[in-house]
C-alpha cells in the first residue's frame, strides 16, 4: 500500500490537483492518514512552455513546502454521499423532461395539440389522454372527456386540439417514451426515499431552510447536499456566496472596471438557487419577490435571477449558522426605505397623464 512508504519518509501533507474525478481514488486512500491539500490546477499554474507531469510534482512540492497552496473544499463523507445522490436526482429529473419534450414532439407529428391547451402536458388530464392514445382510442369526444377539474371549462379546446392523425408508429412511439418515463419516475421516487432517510438528522435545518421563499424541500435538500450544515467552515456569508460563484465577478484593469461576469462555480448549487430565485420572484407577499420585480425592471430577469440567489444563499448562511427562523422584511420593505421618492415618482407620473395632484396626509384626513 502507497501509505507505508510515505509515512516511512516522515510526509505528513500531501497536495495534489482536482483533475476531473480521478483525485478520488487517491485522496480516499490517503484521506485518513494525511494532511491533504486538494488545489484548483489555476492557482498553481506553473511557467508557460516547460511544463510536464514530473515538473508540475516537482512545482505542486514546493509550493506546498512554502506555504502557498491554498486547498478547496473537500465535505465529509456523508456530504460527498448526500451529494451523489441529490446530483443523480437533478441529472434523472433533467432527463424526465427530456422525455416529456420527446412526446410532445411526437404528438406534433400525429396533429395532436395537447400544449396549446394544458400547460403540462403530463398532468392529471394529460396523461389520461396519453395513455387513451396509446391504447388506440382516437375519438375526439372521448379523449375530451377525460379532461380533470378545471381544464373540464376548455372541453371545446380539447375536442378541436384531440383531432389528429395518430397512426401505429405514433403510438408505439409514445409508449417507448411512457415506459421511459414511468421508469424515470420509479427511480426518481427510490432516490427521494433514500435523501429522507439520509437527512433524518438533519430535519430541523431543513425545515429552517424549506422557510425561505421560493424553497421548497427538494431544494432545500439540494442546497445543504452542497453547502453542508455546519457554515462555521466559510468565515462569511460573503465568502461563501464566492465560493458558489453567485456574486458579480472581479475583472478591473488600469483603474477600468471591466467585466462583471459570474465565475462558473458549483452548477449544481447554481442552478438549485437560480430555480429558488424564479421561484421567489413569483410570490407577492414577500421581499424576495420584491426585490426581484425591481431589479428585473431596472436590469433585466438575468440579472435579477443572480441577484435573488445571492440573497437567499446569504439568508440560508445566516439561517443555519445562527439557527434562527426567517423574517420576512415584506414586500414595501423598499418603499419604507425612501418614502419621499416614491411619492415623488408617482405624482409625476399622474403629472405626466394630465392629472393635478393634491396629496394630504392621513392623519390629518381623520
Amino acid at each position: 500500500m502507497c501509505v507505508i512508504p510515505l509515512k516511512a519518509q516522515g510526509v505528513t501533507h500531501v497536495a495534489m490537483e482536482s483533475t476531473g474525478v480521478f483525485w478520488k481514488p487517491i485522496y480516499n486512500l490517503l484521506e485518513e492518514h494525511f494532511s491533504i491539500l486538494l488545489v484548483n490546477p489555476a492557482h498553481c499554474k506553473q511557467v508557460p512552455g516547460r511544463k510536464t507531469d514530473v515538473k508540475d510534482c516537482q512545482w505542486l512540492a514546493e509550493l506546498l513546502q512554502y506555504g502557498l497552496l491554498r486547498g478547496s473544499f473537500i465535505p465529509p463523507q456523508w456530504q460527498r454521499d448526500l451529494r451523489d445522490l441529490t446530483r443523480e436526482r437533478t441529472q434523472l429529473i433533467n432527463e424526465r423532461t427530456r422525455v416529456a419534450n420527446r412526446m410532445h414532439k411526437i404528438l406534433e407529428d400525429a396533429n395532436i395539440k395537447l400544449g396549446s391547451v394544458a400547460t403540462d402536458i403530463l398532468g392529471a388530464s394529460g396523461r389520461d389522454m396519453l395513455r387513451a392514445l396509446i391504447g388506440g382510442e382516437q375519438d375526439p369526444e372521448v379523449l375530451a372527456e377525460m379532461a380533470r377539474s378545471r381544464l373540464r371549462d376548455k372541453i371545446p379546446q380539447w375536442r378541436r386540439a384531440l383531432r389528429g392523425r395518430v397512426r401505429e408508429h405514433h403510438r408505439f412511439q409514445l409508449e417507448l417514451q411512457w415506459d421511459h418515463l414511468e421508469q424515470l419516475d420509479q427511480l426518481v421516487a427510490r432516490l427521494n426515499e433514500k435523501i429522507t432517510q439520509l437527512y433524518q438528522p438533519y430535519e430541523q435545518q431543513l425545515a429552517l431552510v424549506d422557510e425561505v421563499p421560493g424553497v421548497d424541500r427538494r431544494m432545500a435538500e439540494t442546497v445543504m447536499a452542497e453547502v453542508g450544515m455546519d457554515m462555521r467552515q466559510f468565515p462569511s456569508d460573503s465568502h461563501l456566496c464566492s465560493w458558489a460563484a453567485v456574486c458579480s465577478g472581479n475583472h478591473e484593469s488600469a483603474g477600468k472596471r471591466r467585466s462583471g461576469r459570474t465565475r462558473k462555480g458549483n452548477r449544481w448549487l447554481r442552478q438549485a438557487l437560480a430555480v429558488a430565485a424564479q421561484a421567489a420572484g413569483h410570490s407577492k407577499n414577500s421581499y424576495l419577490g420584491a426585490r426581484f420585480r425591481r431589479l428585473a425592471a431596472r436590469r433585466g430577469k438575468k440579472r435579477a435571477t443572480i441577484a435573488v440567489a445571492h440573497t437567499i444563499l446569504r439568508i440560508i448562511y445566516h439561517m443555519l449558522r445562527e439557527g434562527i427562523h426567517f423574517h420576512d422584511l415584506g414586500p414595501a420593505y423598499f418603499d419604507r426605505l425612501n418614502p419621499e421618492r416614491i411619492q415623488h415618482y408617482l405624482v409625476s407620473r399622474l403629472e405626466r397623464l394630465a392629472f393635478k395632484v393634491m396629496l394630504e396626509p392621513q392623519q390629518a384626513t381623520a
